[in-house]
């Protein structure tokens, strides 16, 4: 391929399954990533490069982020910034899935960066999350043993809600087996805090330019997914992580979805808004010649 855009190889079958109709849509779990932000002469983005044992994605740079936990719809938190009635409307979400997937968005930065959005009162932020108490926290999190409620109550700690700001919403394609329905949020890594490399989904962290990471997925030398990419390619427009966070109360969360279609003899896989991401899949004899082409 031209570029480190990520695609499996059993796509072009699974297309044409859903076109005939022998394939069910799986429904798309909720989920929330985080672009995590410093300055460092320019911006900084920190990412993931996915184990290559993981079902989805190996391999491929990412941000922090996973499924929202049911667990955290219904009980209410300790909350600062913009009420969950506004996050509702900003999302698109009733109140307690914006609650969810607002504390998904911080409980993932936790678990996989170490890094925690929330402090003992609504205008601070805790500046050390080192130590075993910390860790083993981290670890019930990833575990599923607490859920993110729990934990923010059993430290007396208040999510900081106004630290984020909702960047992209990305839905999986309908002919993906493992779907997820991700809103996409920008924050920036707070004072004292330093991001963990333990991530038990990533085998390398980094800290990288957002236009360098997109130099080098254009070069085919970083594999990543199209809303990573794309959402990278919008972040090197800023050149402060303040500029960044202002700039994401503009941002348009309407869904992006693949949408898959016959054109004469291949199949055509595109994103709306997005056609650096568009594939034409051939259907006959050239396909086993050459496989999928951009």
């Amino acid at each position: 391929m031209a570029n480190g855009q990520w695609y499996p190889p059993e796509w072009p079958e699974r297309i044409r399954a859903l076109a005939a109709g022998t394939l069910t849509p799986a429904t798309p779990r909720r989920a929330a990533t985080v672009m995590l932000l410093r300055d460092a002469g320019g911006v900084e983005v920190h990412m993931l490069r996915r184990r290559t044992s993981m079902k989805f994605a190996a391999g491929a740079y990412a941000y922090p982020g996973g499924g929202v936990d049911p667990r955290d719809d219904d009980r209410l938190v300790r909350w600062a910034g913009p009420t969950r009635a506004e996050w509702a409307e900003r999302l698109g979400v009733p109140e307690g899935e914006a609650q969810a997937i607002v504390c998904a968005a911080v409980r993932e930065t936790f678990e996989e960066a170490g890094v925690l959005l929330a402090g003992p009162t609504p205008d601070t932020v805790v500046d050390d999350t080192t130590g075993g108490r910390w860790q083993a926290d981290r670890q019930a999190l990833i575990d599923r043993d607490l859920s993110f409620a729990e934990f923010l109550a059993n430290r007396g700690l208040v999510l900081r809600s106004d630290l984020l700001g909702a960047w992209a919403r990305w839905i999986t394609p309908e002919f993906e087996p493992r779907r997820y329905d991700t809103w996409f949020f920008v924050a920036a890594l707070p004072a004292g805090q330093r991001t963990s490399d333990d991530s038990s989904e990533a085998d390398r962290t980094v800290w990288i330019r957002p236009g360098r990471a997109a130099a080098e997925y254009d070069r085919g030398e970083l594999t990543m997914m199209p809303p990573t990419i794309a959402t990278l390619r919008t972040l090197a427009e800023y050149a402060r992580v303040g500029d960044a966070l202002g700039g994401a109360t503009g941002r348009d969360l309407t869904p992006v979805l693949a949408q898959a279609r016959m054109e004469e003899d291949e199949l055509v896989l595109s994103w709306p808004g997005h056609d650096e991401f568009t594939k034409h899949i051939p259907t006959g004899k050239r396909e086993s010649n050459g496989g999928a082409s951009s």
